[in-house]
């Protein structure tokens, strides 16, 4: 009876060895790298995976290494256990070894009619189970192996990916950090600063608020229209439409890798501020014909306003009165060699600098990089107690400005500080320009000098307004213009570049090297060599308006 039970433990040992190794292990083997494999098959370029979840409202698909890769060393994973779990349950336990453990034939199910032929095939079903179960062990465990090796890859691809986009992210943000670029809207109830616009696709227009490296791709983005938008500002991603995050408004082309300079022209009621930006905007362009300095329109809408400005001029000799409440900057794009900013030009209202509460809610203060501040001494009303009889009538014939500019100055300085903080306030440029110079040399009192213009305006009563210059601000220059000689019909190109020196000098002092565009002595601004009156003796002062 032993040796019975001995042959039949060897048959059975025999049996197991051969289902697993000639049958069952590479029928499993087989079968786990096919599902594996058919897991990894390449999809439909442009289709959903609903195995991927959204992402908010961003209309481009995730990059393949930050999520899908996973995904699908995950789904390759299980597809091939699953195959193996499915196939010993189902056919070989379910199938083959229940029929062969009930005498039927493995293949057919049928039942054997002779009583040994059942007798044999359930002395090999125990093997059988065994070589079935043992080929699924072996072939999950070499599996295992094939599929930690892709695991580590996978990871170390990660890796890499994630090492590229920090690069690319850190190469955009150190070129944005040397050329102190610091993205902020331009527009009334905004001027918020940014870290990233909006960029519009080119293709199907839209808006991309996360077009950097990272989730969504290192070097481009796939948009959901199918069209490839470069990622990286190196790369040309700054060419694309784009928009501010916050209030949806359209910014000017290259607002991304260019300096923004940020200047505010701040004066009162009919000092003549819109007249001297008109002015400026006209020397800026004058400027370019004998030197490197290029100008050019940020936007379409910064070109009608200026060409509006113009019109008015020309038509009526005076612009009319700057409205609304907070202002749009005109945006310009300046390049002097291969340096560039994009200059914002704030004009306000004068009645914004009429009270504290009015001047707090002129934000873009906060943003300044140097002020221009229009001064009419005409309105100072010490100045106009010393004017004779004969000229307190040219004085009040060219509309003096309303408030005075020491009242203006001491309002916009006080929430300057509270806006920009007060060390910061005492590292902006000033440039202190008097306007409506051609009344001015009219009046012998008043007359202005060769050299000298900030020690000309102590003498003539405005003593505190310089010492309170000197104290608050380090670093400042005085200039003397006509606007009316440098705007309308006939204007004088001198006194156009004259114009734009201010502004160039607060350029100058961001790095713009344009020194040479500007008058040799630094205190005292340009020549005040003298300048032709109306042109019809009963027309003001068109910088008045």
């Amino acid at each position: 009876m032993g040796w019975l039970i001995t042959a039949v433990v060897w048959l059975t040992i025999a049996v197991w060895a051969a289902v697993c190794l000639f049958r069952a292990f590479w029928e499993f083997l087989a079968l786990a790298l096919g599902a594996s494999t058919q897991a990894l098959r390449p999809r439909t370029p442009g289709t959903p995976d609903r195995r991927i979840p959204s992402v908010g409202s961003e209309p481009a698909q995730r990059a393949y290494w930050s999520q899908l890769m996973w995904v699908d060393t995950s789904t390759s994973t299980r597809a091939a256990a699953s195959a193996v779990r499915h196939r010993l349950l189902g056919r070989w336990m379910a199938v083959t070894a229940r029929r062969m453990f009930t005498g039927q034939q493995p293949s057919t199910g049928y039942r054997f009619d002779h009583w040994i032929a059942r007798f044999v095939v359930r002395l090999l079903a125990t093997g059988t189970a065994l070589g079935a179960i043992t080929g699924a062990l072996l072939a999950s465990a070499v599996m295992a192996l094939v599929h930690l090796v892709m695991w580590l890859l996978v990871g170390l691809v990660w890796l890499v990916a994630v090492a590229g986009v920090g690069a690319l992210c850190g190469a955009d943000r150190s070129v944005a950090l040397v050329r102190r670029v610091r993205m902020k809207c331009p527009y009334p109830g905004c001027y918020r600063a940014f870290p990233l616009a909006v960029h519009r696709c080119p293709g199907c227009g839209a808006a991309h608020r996360e077009l950097r490296p990272g989730r969504f791709g290192a070097l481009w983005h796939l948009c959901s229209c199918g069209r490839r938008i470069t990622a990286v500002s190196l790369a040309g991603r700054d060419r694309l439409a784009v928009e501010c995050p916050h209030c949806d408004r359209s910014l000017p082309a290259g607002i991304g890798r260019l300096r923004i300079v940020h200047v505010p022209v701040i004066g009162g009621t009919s000092s003549g501020k819109t007249m001297l930006m008109a002015a400026a905007v006209t020397g800026l362009h004058a400027s370019t014909g004998h030197s490197p300095l290029k100008v050019e329109f940020a936007t379409d809408d910064d070109r009608r306003d200026v060409v509006d400005l113009d019109g008015q001029l020309k038509h009526g000799g005076w612009v009319r009165k700057t409205q609304g409440g907070q202002p749009r900057a005109l945006m310009l794009r300046i390049s002097h060699r291969r340096r560039h900013r994009l200059l914002y030009l704030y004009d306000p209202m004068g009645e914004s600098f009429y009270d504290v509460d009015s001047t707090r809610r002129q934000e873009y203060l906060a943003h300044a990089d140097g002020v221009v501040l229009v001064v009419d001494v005409l309105a100072d009303p010490q100045v106009r107690r010393s004017l004779p009889a004969a000229d307190e009538e040219l004085a009040r014939e060219a509309g003096p400005a309303e408030p005075g500019p020491w009242q203006t100055y001491q309002t916009f300085t006080g929430e300057l500080s509270a806006l920009a903080g007060r060390r910061r306030r005492g590292r902006l440029p000033l440039a202190v320009v008097v306007t409506k110079r051609d009344v001015l040399d009219r009046i012998e009192h008043l007359r202005v000098p060769a050299t000298g213009v900030g020690p000309w305006l102590a003498t003539i009563g405005l003593d505190p307004l310089v010492r309170d210059l000197g104290h608050r601000f380090r670093t400042r220059r005085y200039w003397a213009l006509s606007a009316y000689a440098a705007t309308g019909t006939g204007p004088l190109v001198s006194e156009q570049r004259r114009s734009a020196e201010p502004v160039l000098w607060i350029l100058a002092r961001t790095g713009l090297r344009v020194g040479k565009l500007l008058s040799e002595d630094p205190a005292a601004g340009p020549p005040a060599a003298s300048v032709p009156g109306p042109r019809d003796a009963p027309v003001q002062d068109r910088s008045t308006r």
